[in-house]
C-alpha cells in the first residue's frame, strides 16, 4: 500500500467497510504502533513541507538586483570617484533604504507557506490498539482512527465512518457559508468538494455532533496541502508600476551610458583633452539619471500607504498601492466579505407574510406585516398565535445560543442557523431563558441528516413536541396546520408550497416548524412520535445578508469603470440573488456559472466566460486561479478579496490580493497586499480612490523631475560636442537632483484628490509609464529648461566675465522657473488659475506645498550665498540686480507651463471637472 494507491478511486467513493479496508486498518482496534512506525516511513510528518529559502544575505543582496538601482549605484560611484563622499553616501543610501524596505516586505509574503503549516497543527483523539489516544496532529498517518467532538478542528483529510448530528464548518476551504452536515453514505465521482459530505477536512471545524473518520490524507496530500503546493509554484506577479518602472530604468540607463561613452569618444576625436571629456561624460551621467525619483516614488507610497491605513485599508506591499489604483476588476468573496457572514431570518409565513428587519444576531430589530394601512407591527393588537408559536419552536427545538461581547456586538454559540431562529425570537420579546423555564425540555432527538429534521419534547400543560426541519421532511408528516390565529385547519400543501416558492425566489434558506401535543405520560420520544400528526406552525426564511455600505462600494465602483465580479463556493441561487441585491450584474439579470461548468471549458471558453459572467458559484480554490489568469491574460489589473484558506492561492496571484484583517484566516492575510481591518468591502473603494490619487501624484512627480534632467541633459551634451564651458558642473546637478528637486516634489505626494477622480474609468493597462503626451510635455519643458540654462549662463558670462557667478545665475534661474512649473501641475496652482478667472470663490489649502517652495527658496539662498557652498559646488554670491534678472525666467515660463498643459491635458483634467 503506497499513498498513490489512495488516488485510484477517490475516498469520497468508497463505502465504510472499503475505506477502512483499502487503508488496512480497523474501526474498533484501530493501527498498532509498529503499524503506525513503518506509514511514517512512506509518508512522513502530518504537516505541510515548508520549502527552504533563500539565505537572509541573499535575499538582501538580491533586493539590488533591478536597473533602477543600478543607476543610483553608479552615480553613487561617480560621486564617490569624484571624490564627493557625502553625496555618494546620501545616494547610496537611498539604495540601501529601498532594499531594507524590499527585503521586509519579501520575507512578509514567504511566511504564507508556513501559515498553512499552521492551519494542519493540532492535537487529534485517536483509537491505536484498542485505546483512545491524544496525539498531536503531526503524528497522524493514514489509516489512523479519528474521533471528532464539537469544537475540534479536523486534523487530517478524513472518509467520515460514524456521524452523530456531526456539523463542520468548511466556510475557509469551500466558501460555504453554513456548517455542513455530514453523513456517510458513498458519492459519485463528480462530486463537488462542497458537497462531499462523508468528508471532513484538514483546517476546518466540528461545530456540532460527533464523529469517527479514518485518515484518507495527510500533509501535502490533503486539500490544504494541495493550496499549498498550488501557492508554492505560482511565481507571484510585479505590479503594474514595477514592472514599469523596470522597463523605463532599463531604458535609462542603456540610454544613459551610451549618449555618456559617444560624447566622450566624440570629444576626444575632436583633440579634447580626456580630462574635461571625462568631467563632461560624468556631468552627462549625472545630469541624466534622476536621482531623487526612487526616493519620490517610495515616499509617494508611503504616504498612499498611512491614507489607506486611516480608511480601514492595511498595504503590506508598497507597489500595491497604485496597483490598487489601476484595478479594472475586483473579484470578491461572498461570505464575510460583500456578506455579514451572520445568518439573519428576514421572511416568516404563518397564516401570513411577515418580514423582519436587523441584520446578524443583535436582537435589534422589528417583525412586520403588510396591510392596506401600509407596513405595521402584528404586535399592537396582540401577538399572533400562530407566529408566537412558530417562533417559540425555534427558539425550544434548538441548541444555539446567542451572547453578548464587550463590544456590545453579539455571537452565536453553536450553529448559525439555529442562532438567527434565536435572534428573531427576540425581536418579538421571546426570550430563550424565559420560554425555557416555561416549557423545560425533557427530552429530544438531534438532527441527523437522513431525516433532515430536529424535534424536543417539553413539559407543558400539555405535554407538546418542537419539530423543525426541511420543508419536505416536516410537510410529510403533518396532517394539519395552524392559521394566522391559532385555529387548526386542514393543511394545504399549495399554499405552504406557493410561500415556500416565495421565499426560495428571494435566495432565503428555508425551515419549516410543527409541533404536536401529547400526553402526561410522554417522558421521550422517538421518531415514531413523529411520524405523524403534526400541526404545520410556520416557515422561516433566512439568508447571510449583504452589507448595506458594500452595496454602496460596489456602485461607486461600477461608477468608477470597475467590474466587480463574486466568486464563491456556496450554491448559485443563494449567490445570484445576493448578487442582484447588491447589483454586481452588468446588464438585468445576473449572469452565473457553476464550478462544474466551469471544470468542462477550455481556455477560450473560459476566457468569454469570465469576461460575460457576474458570478461564479460552487468553484473550487484551483478554478479561482484559472478565473483570475483568465482576467490578468486579457489585460486586466485585478484585485482579488478574500477572506479562506481556499482564497489563498488567487490572493496570491492576483495583482492585489486583498484579505479580510478580523475575520480571515491567517493564510489569505499572508498571501495578501492589503488588508481591510474593518472586514468591509466598502474599505476597497476608498483604497481604489487613494492609490489613484498615489498614481496622479507619482505622474506629477515624474513630469516634474524629468524636464530637468533633460533640460540639463541638453546643455552639457551640446556644450561638451561644441567645446565650450560646461555651463553646470557635476556637482551642481547633482544638488539640483537631489535636495532642490526633492524639496520641491515631495509637497506633491500629499496632493489631495482632484474632483471627479472616480467617475473616471481605470487607466488602459497597458498604458506605459511615459505616455506620448507626458514625452511631448516632458520634452516641452527640457527644451524650455536647455534655452535657460545655456542663455542665461552664456550671458552672465559675457556680461561678468565670472565663470562661476555666470553658472550659478542659471542654477537660480532655472529653480525660478521650476517655481511656476510646480504651481501649474499641482492643485495649488489650478485653483489659483480658477479663482483668477472666476470660475471658483476660493483656493486651495496647500499648506505642504507652500512649504516645500519657501523650504527650496531658502535652500538656494544658502547655496549661493553661504561661503562654505560656494567652495563647495563652485557657485558665487550674487548681487540683488543679479536675484532680479534670475526672477525673470519666470514669466516666460507662464506660457509654457499652459502649453504643456494642454499637449498633456491629464494634468490639467481637476480644471476641468471643477
Amino acid at each position: 500500500m503506497v499513498q498513490s494507491q489512495l488516488k485510484s478511486r477517490s475516498s469520497h467513493e468508497l463505502s465504510v467497510h472499503e475505506a477502512i479496508k483499502r487503508l488496512d486498518s480497523d474501526l474498533t482496534q484501530g493501527l498498532t504502533a509498529e503499524e503506525v512506525a513503518r506509514r511514517y516511513e512512506i509518508y512522513g510528518w502530518n504537516e505541510l513541507p515548508v520549502k527552504p529559502g533563500k539565505p537572509a544575505w541573499l535575499r538582501f543582496l538580491l533586493q539590488f538586483h533591478q536597473p533602477l538601482l543600478y543607476i543610483l549605484l553608479i552615480a553613487g560611484a561617480v560621486k564617490a570617484s569624484l571624490g564627493s563622499w557625502t553625496n555618494a553616501a546620501v545616494i547610496w543610501g537611498v539604495t540601501v533604504l529601498n532594499a531594507i524596505i524590499g527585503y521586509i516586505q519579501e520575507a512578509k509574503a514567504e511566511g504564507a507557506i508556513a501559515s498553512l503549516a499552521k492551519a494542519v497543527t493540532t492535537e487529534a483523539t485517536v483509537i491505536r490498539e484498542g485505546q483512545m489516544l491524544q496525539v498531536p496532529s503531526q503524528d497522524l498517518v493514514p489509516g489512523d482512527i479519528v474521533l471528532l467532538t464539537s469544537g475540534d478542528k479536523v486534523p487530517a483529510d478524513l472518509r467520515l465512518l460514524k456521524t452523530r448530528n456531526l456539523q463542520v464548518d468548511e466556510s475557509a476551504l469551500t466558501g460555504e457559508s453554513v456548517p455542513v452536515s455530514k453523513a456517510i453514505q458513498p458519492l459519485g465521482d463528480n462530486t463537488l468538494l462542497a458537497e462531499r459530505i462523508n468528508m471532513a477536512y484538514a483546517g476546518s471545524f466540528v461545530t456540532f455532533g460527533q464523529g469517527t473518520g479514518i485518515v484518507v490524507a495527510t500533509a501535502d496530500a490533503t486539500e490544504v496541502g494541495k493550496i499549498s503546493q498550488s501557492m508554492e509554484q505560482r511565481v507571484n506577479l510585479s505590479t503594474p508600476l514595477t514592472r514599469k518602472f523596470a522597463k523605463f530604468s532599463r531604458l535609462l540607463l542603456y540610454g544613459i551610458l551610451t549618449l555618456a561613452t559617444l560624447t566622450f569618444a566624440i570629444g576626444l576625436g575632436q583633440g579634447e583633452s580626456w580630462e574635461y571629456m571625462f568631467e563632461a561624460a560624468v556631468a552627462l551621467a549625472v545630469s541624466a539619471i534622476p536621482e531623487g525619483l526612487p526616493a519620490v516614488v517610495t515616499i509617494t507610497l508611503a504616504i498612499g500607504v498611512n491614507r489607506m491605513a486611516r480608511r480601514h485599508a492595511i498595504i503590506r506591499k508598497l507597489p500595491a498601492v497604485e496597483a490598487l489604483g489601476g484595478a479594472t476588476v475586483i473579484c470578491s468573496d461572498k461570505t464575510g466579505t460583500l456578506t455579514e457572514n451572520q445568518m439573519t431570518v428576514q421572511s416568516i409565513y404563518a397564516g401570513k407574510f411577515y418580514q423582519v428587519t436587523g441584520t446578524g444576531y443583535s436582537p435589534k430589530g422589528d417583525i412586520t406585516i403588510e396591510t392596506d394601512h401600509g407596513t405595521v407591527s402584528p404586535f399592537e393588537t396582540g401577538v399572533p398565535v400562530a407566529l408566537e408559536s412558530c417562533l417559540t419552536a425555534g427558539v425550544l427545538c434548538n441548541d444555539a445560543r446567542l451572547q453578548q461581547m464587550k463590544d456590545d456586538t453579539w455571537s452565536v454559540v453553536g450553529d448559525p442557523t439555529e442562532g438567527a431562529l434565536v435572534t428573531a425570537a427576540a425581536k418579538a420579546e421571546l426570550s430563550q431563558s424565559g420560554l425555557a423555564a416555561i416549557k423545560p425540555r425533557l427530552d429530544s432527538i438531534p438532527f441527523e441528516s437522513q431525516y433532515q429534521y430536529m424535534a424536543t419534547l417539553h413539559d407543558a400543560h400539555p405535554r407538546v413536541i418542537y419539530v423543525k426541519g426541511s420543508v419536505e421532511a416536516i410537510l410529510a408528516r403533518c396532517s394539519y396546520m395552524m392559521d394566522a390565529y391559532g385555529n387548526r385547519i386542514q393543511l394545504s400543501l399549495s399554499e405552504i408550497e406557493q410561500a415556500v416558492d416565495s421565499m426560495a425566489e428571494h435566495g432565503l434558506r428555508v425551515l419549516a416548524f410543527a409541533q404536536k401535543e401529547v400526553g402526561e405520560h410522554h417522558h421521550a420520544i422517538d421518531h415514531d412520535d413523529i411520524d405523524t400528526g403534526l400541526v404545520f406552525l410556520g416557515l422561516q426564511g433566512m439568508i447571510d445578508p449583504p452589507r448595506p455600505e458594500a452595496i454602496a462600494a460596489i456602485h461607486a465602483c461600477r461608477s468608477a469603470g470597475i467590474q466587480v465580479k463574486m466568486i464563491t463556493g456556496d450554491h448559485i441561487a443563494t449567490a445570484r440573488v445576493i448578487a442582484q441585491r447588491m447589483g454586481i450584474q452588468k446588464s438585468k439579470q445576473v449572469i452565473a456559472y457553476e464550478g462544474q461548468q466551469l471544470a468542462a471549458m477550455d481556455d477560450g471558453q473560459l476566457t468569454q466566460a469570465v469576461d460575460d459572467g457576474d458570478v461564479f458559484a460552487r468553484v473550487a480554490p484551483t478554478q479561482k486561479l484559472r478565473l483570475v489568469e483568465a482576467l490578468q491574460r486579457k489585460g486586466e489589473i485585478i484585485a482579488m478579496t478574500g477572506d479562506g484558506v481556499n482564497d489563498a492561492p488567487a490572493l496570491k496571484q492576483a495583482d492585489i490580493g486583498t484579505a479580510m484583517g478580523k475575520g480571515g484566516t491567517e493564510v489569505a492575510r499572508e498571501a495578501a497586499d492589503m488588508l481591510l481591518t474593518d472586514d468591509n468591502f466598502a474599505s476597497i473603494e476608498a483604497a481604489v480612490e487613494e492609490g489613484r490619487t498615489v498614481y496622479q501624484n507619482l505622474r506629477k512627480a515624474i513630469a516634474f523631475l524629468l524636464p530637468v534632467n533633460g533640460g540639463e541633459s541638453m546643455t552639457i551634451l551640446i556644450s561638451a560636442l561644441l567645446a565650450r564651458d560646461l555651463p553646470i558642473l557635476s556637482l551642481q546637478v547633482l544638488w539640483l537632483n537631489m535636495i532642490n528637486s526633492l524639496t520641491m516634489t515631495v509637497p506633491l505626494a500629499f496632493e489631495p484628490k482632484s474632483n471627479g477622480l472616480m467617475q473616471q474609468p481605470p487607466r488602459n493597462p497597458k498604458e506605459p509609464l511615459l505616455t506620448k503626451k507626458l514625452l511631448r510635455r516632458i520634452l516641452t519643458v527640457s527644451l524650455f529648461n536647455w534655452i535657460l540654462i545655456f542663455g542665461i549662463f552664456e550671458w552672465a558670462k559675457a556680461t561678468t566675465g565670472d565663470i562661476a557667478v555666470a553658472r550659478t545665475m542659471a542654477i537660480q534661474s532655472l529653480v525660478a522657473a521650476r517655481i511656476i512649473y510646480l504651481l501649474s501641475i499641482s492643485q495649488l496652482g489650478v485653483s489659483l488659475f480658477n479663482y483668477i478667472s472666476r470660475r471658483s470663490n476660493s483656493v486651495t489649502n496647500a499648506p505642504i506645498l507652500l512649504v516645500g517652495i519657501i523650504g527650496a527658496v531658502a535652500l538656494q539662498l544658502v547655496f549661493s550665498q553661504v561661503p562654505l557652498m560656494n567652495i563647495l559646488f563652485e557657485t558665487a554670491p550674487l548681487t540683488w540686480n543679479q536675484w532680479l534678472i534670475c526672477l525673470l525666467p519666470m514669466i516666460p515660463m507662464i506660457p509654457v507651463a499652459i502649453l504643456s498643459n494642454v499637449i498633456d491635458p491629464h494634468h490639467s483634467k481637476a480644471i476641468n471637472h471643477r
